[in-house]
């Protein structure tokens, strides 16, 4: 019949549906049936219809847990679970000190004012220190070598306490020192420094970035500020010595020059007392004019001689002027024996021009030296480098890191990528095997 085929259609249905079987048209249950004789409620399968009905949300629950993906629980819901729990509750804040600085030379010229346009706001600042002068990575290299070293770790240690104010119990278990590996040498301090406090310069704008990141921000500015302040100090260090060495050499040069020329005075000095000449080649000319002046005087004596002579060879004068002639040839002789002689001005004159020549050459090495001493310290003060600060440590009045949301978007992000590679990999590897 129609009728009595529907209803076998809706059995079969709700049996499939784990249902019991709708009774037929003019048919009654016997459970229905039996209540209704007796007029009482079925008591055994109400009790039953209830104690399936109160286990059956706790098998949904427990069921579903058991039907969870163990490699989705492993690699999205854990650590996702874990990220909440952690940047939402645990982790503490973060806040960064930033400061710019350049170090500059103002006795070269810039390289260019590209370098300062690339730069932006933070070149065009260092242009505006350093107008007149230059800056290079390589001048810039030995500051931030320094506040990236266990020097600078030493030092902030003694001042600061370094170790102590980064390994507070207020700070949470996996950003504190020494938290999790409990590892308190000084090489982790080193380490944990590194990620804390970094010193990068821009080779296209030589502009230096100090960065400090620690859990109060106060904290982190004084550390930025004092980082600085040793830069300071290191630069003027690195002044010091190079004034120093760079005049010292030409010290050293007027030293020995001034030394040689003392020497070649005192050589003069003791040669003129010695030989009780002042000076060989001048007297030798004054005796010259001497000996010609005897000469003329002894000719025209003898021309007079001469004369009386020839007029009258008994007369008294010529007794006399005989006298004068002999005695104005044996000075001519005398003064010309001084001039030419083994002992003359000539001889002298050798030995005494040599020391004046080296006198000479004495003070013009010194003349030398001391116009290189005046040029060793203008290039030594030309070649200072100076520490411009631009930008000066700031104080975040919030914290900007951890960043809590990306931080948790991200590890469910990664999560989900990582359980689809090794979901693919893993019914790959099952599809092989089948």
């Amino acid at each position: 019949m129609p009728g009595a085929s529907q209803s076998e259609s809706a059995n079969i249905g709700a049996a499939a549906r784990g249902k019991a079987p709708l009774p037929r048209a003019g048919q009654t249950s016997s459970v229905s049936t039996g209540a209704a004789g007796t007029g009482k409620k079925p008591t055994h399968g109400t009790g039953q219809a209830n104690s399936v009905v109160a286990t059956e949300p706790q098998r949904g629950i427990f069921a579903r847990l058991r039907g969870i993906d163990r490699l989705f629980l492993l690699t999205v819901l854990v650590p996702t679970t874990l990220a909440v729990l952690y940047f939402g509750f645990i982790a503490s804040d973060i806040f960064i000190s930033e400061s710019h600085f350049v170090v500059r030379n103002p006795g070269s010229k810039s390289s260019g004012g590209l370098s300062s346009l690339v730069g932006g706001a933070g070149g065009g600042l260092a242009a505006l220190a350093g107008a007149g002068s230059s800056s290079s990575p390589g001048d810039s290299s030995s500051v931030t070598d320094f506040m990236n070293s266990r020097d600078a770790l030493r030092q902030l240690d003694k001042e600061f306490d370094f170790k102590r104010l980064f390994g507070s119990p207020q700070i949470d278990r996996v950003s504190r020192f020494a938290g999790l590996d409990f590892n308190d040498s000084f090489e982790a301090l080193f380490k944990y420094y590194q990620n804390h406090v970094t010193a990068t310069v821009d080779a296209t704008t030589s502009i230096n970035v100090l960065t400090v990141r620690g859990f109060k921000a106060e904290d982190v500015r004084r550390i930025n500020e004092r980082l600085l302040e040793l830069g300071e100090q290191l630069v003027n260090a690195l002044n010091e010595r190079g004034f120093k060495d760079t005049i010292r050499f030409a010290e050293d040069a007027v030293t020995e020059a001034e030394h040689r020329d003392r020497q070649a005075a005192l050589a003069v000095s003791g040669y003129r007392h010695r030989e009780a000449v002042f000076d060989p080649s001048q007297q030798a000319g004054l005796q010259l004019q001497a000996v010609a002046t005897l000469q003329g005087e002894l000719s025209a004596a003898k021309t007079r001689l001469a004369q009386i002579r020839s007029l009258a060879k008994d007369n008294p004068q010529i007794r006399s002027l005989e006298r004068l002639v002999d005695a104005t040839q044996a000075e001519i002789d005398v003064q010309s024996d001084k001039v030419t002689g083994r002992l003359s001005l000539a001889n002298k004159s050798a030995e005494y021009e040599g020391l004046v020549l080296e006198k000479g050459f004495a003070d013009k090495q010194l003349e030398t030296a001391q116009a290189s001493l005046v040029q060793a310290r203008n290039d030594a003060v030309s070649k200072q480098l100076y520490l411009v600060r631009t930008v000066q440590p700031n104080r975040q009045d919030i914290a900007l890191e951890p960043r809590r949301l990306r931080s948790i978007l991200a590890t469910l992000v990664f999560g989900l990528i990582a359980w689809g590679v090794l979901s693919l990999l893993a019914a790959g590897v099952k599809e092989h095997q089948g």
